[in-house]
């Protein structure tokens, strides 16, 4: 290397302060797998090379030869690692190497929960991957040239990791990065050929590039050393290309490991090669727990795509839809052209056929988790059912097999936990019941109290309970399942079917007639505030409910709709009351006009608060309920 030049001193972004602190106090309790996060890098930034010479093969330079070098030096106690892949300019080593480049810092910094063992498992999911050198150096020089720019515009990059890095400008011949690890005291170990081999094979043998170890040759006493030769020690072929049979499921991990940069195996995969009209490879992956950006449906997404070996681009987000964001892998097609773009992938046919085949393959693939590995399913719900409650609105063509997917609490367990399969439900329904009954609601506590369920307790039928709030929004799409329709038990006249005996509906409507009177003397009390009052068929114990219009929005879509910012149509509740109850027996027959309406109002009042509703007049409640305790003290 040439003189220094334009040398500056500069501070670390504070996140990275924190996290360097955190890596040097040795936030991984695995230290070899710095070796692997490095060559990750490496291999990455020979990826983009490859990609961009396909439109400027000048930045090839005539090197076509691409690769990852490893070395290490007993005596001066380091390991480099060199790759001649796309390399950086000035700004982007201060950016790159100075910053954390991502927009989930804060979140990073958030999760950090102390335990060394669960925060390592963040590192590489915010993409800071590179800070791991820290691990076991106490310095790191980092050497670079972006292809294309000329050899006097070489960058050194150094840091101690202790809060600041310098960056000069330096001659450097060859385009690419060249990584410099001055080992702490104590991690000699790294600087040996056979436990950077053993490393390489054990984390990176999947790369697609050879990995090279100088060659290990015997030197007699008073030769001198040969030329250093170099060997490939990793497979050096991609994983997704070989037969099914030859890779091993450690082999797969690993391979999730690098392209997902998680710390954690993947619950489950599938790896198949289509052939025919369309020709393409594809591995795919479900992760065992969820990103920091999940919920941000702008965030990247998408599988790693290759075109005939040749890497073309990192999160090709066409290929499926948007509720699988989560989902994790490689495609490589032979159909389509190396200069794909993204908005050619959005408009090609040949993609279509694809995302539906992919689609449906992830699909099977969680269909055989919850079959085969319930314990691991109930896990990936937990992390990803919200988002797969997203699928039936946005993939028609697969919503019955979404629905089998879906799992829900119900009435029929009493911990709250999602974990009731529509299948399981329609196994425990009662002879002849043709109906799925449900209750949307914000928390599980009220909806399992909830007085909708009165009925359904007393004849034995199961209601599943949902709290989330993409519920309600989620069950406006989902019509049925397995030929049975889905009923919301606070909407609408609830019908029981066959599950009400005749002597129970004939003694409905006798009770109905008469109480015709009290129905409009309530009605009249109450005006405005309901749309309809009538006797109630869902209580056995509470004196009256609220129930929602057919056609109007529950709870909490209204919620979201105001959340928003959207103008909420107006909608009136329906008054049900029950006429067994001693309250609704005491308004009957109470004489006073006045009295009737107060206590008709509180009752209202009462069951909107039983719905998780907010009083639109918590004064006016307050005042009749305290009018009513002063008359009964007298």
């Amino acid at each position: 290397m040439s003189v220094e030049t334009q040398k500056e001193t500069l501070g670390f972004q504070t996140e990275v302060k924190q996290l360097l602190h955190l890596m040097i106090h040795s936030l991984y309790s695995n230290k070899e797998i710095f070796l692997r996060e490095l060559i990750s890098n490496a291999s990455d930034a020979v990826d983009k090379l490859r990609f961009e010479a396909l439109s400027k093969p000048e930045l090839l330079e005539g090197g076509t030869d691409l690769k990852i070098r490893v070395s290490f030096d007993k005596d001066a106690n380091t390991v480099t690692l060199e790759d001649n892949g796309i390399g950086m300019n000035r700004d982007d080593v201060i950016t790159h190497l100075g910053t954390i480049a991502k927009s989930g810092t804060a979140d990073f910094m958030k999760n950090l929960s102390g335990d060394q063992k669960k925060d390592s498992h963040l590192i590489g999911q915010f993409g800071v991957g590179f800070y791991s050198a820290f691990i076991v150096a106490d310095k790191v020089d980092v050497f670079s040239r972006r292809a294309g720019t000329p050899a006097s515009e070489g960058v050194h990059w150094s840091s101690k990791g202790e809060g600041e890095f310098e960056v000069a400008t330096v001659e450097k011949a060859d385009r690419g990065t060249k990584i410099v690890l001055h080992l702490k005291k104590g991690e000699e170990e790294f600087a040996d050929g056979w436990r950077l081999r053993n490393i390489i094979k054990k984390y990176s043998d999947h790369i697609a590039l050879p990995i090279e170890l100088p060659k290990e040759q015997a030197v007699a006493e008073g030769e001198e050393a040969p030329a250093l030769e170099w060997e490939t020690v990793n497979r050096a072929s991609a994983l997704w290309t070989r037969p099914r049979t030859e890779v091993k499921d450690e082999e797969y991990q690993e391979f999730y490991k690098h392209i997902a940069h998680d710390y954690e195996n993947p619950l489950a995969w599938s790896h198949n090669k289509v052939e025919g009209k369309l020709e393409y490879s594809s591995l795919l992956y479900v992760p065992a727990r969820a990103p920091f950006d999940l919920y941000q449906r702008e965030a990247p997404k998408g599988l790693k795509l290759y075109v005939q070996r040749v890497f073309v681009m990192d999160q090709a987000e066409s290929f499926l839809p948007l509720y699988l964001r989560f989902i994790k892998g490689v495609i490589d097609s032979n159909d389509l052209s190396l200069n794909v773009s993204r908005e050619i992938l959005q408009k090609d046919p040949i993609i279509d056929s694809m995302k539906s085949a992919l689609t449906k393959r992830v699909l099977d693939m969680l269909e055989k988790l919850a079959k085969n590995e319930p314990e691991k399913y109930q896990g990936f719900w937990k992390n990803f059912g919200q988002v797969m409650k997203e699928g039936p609105a946005e993939d028609s063509a697969n919503k019955e097999k979404i629905a089998g997917l879906l799992r829900f609490a119900s009435t029929h367990g009493d911990d709250g936990e999602q974990n009731v399969a529509l299948a399981d439900y329609l196994a425990r329904a009662k002879e002849g019941q043709d109906k799925i009954y449900y209750l949307t609601g914000d928390t599980y506590a009220q909806v399992k109290n909830s007085p909708h369920l009165e009925v359904f307790r007393k004849k034995g039928i199961e209601v599943l309970l949902l709290t989330d709030r993409i519920d309600e929004w989620l069950m406006s799409y989902l019509s049925d399942f397995d030929g049975k329709s889905f009923v919301d038990v606070a909407r609408g006249d609830l019908d029981l079917g066959n599950l009400d005996s005749e002597e129970d509906k004939k003694a409905a409507e006798e009770v109905a007639k008469s109480k015709e009177g009290l129905v409009e003397r309530i009605k009249a009390a109450l005006g405005e505030s309901v749309s309809e009052v009538r006797v109630s068929h869902r209580l056995t114990d509470s004196p009256a409910i609220l129930a929602i219009g057919e056609q109007d929005l529950g709870m909490q879509m209204r919620q979201i709709l105001e959340a928003s910012g959207q103008k909420v149509p107006e909608s009136k509740p329906i008054f049900e009351f029950n006429p067994a109850h001693p309250l609704i027996e005491k308004l009957d027959a109470e004489p006073s006009e006045e009295r009737f309406g107060d206590l008709s109002h509180i009752l209202f009042d009462q069951a909107a608060l039983a719905a998780g509703d907010s009083l639109k007049d918590p004064a006016a409640y307050v005042r009749r309920l305290n009018k009513l305790l002063v008359e009964l003290s007298v």
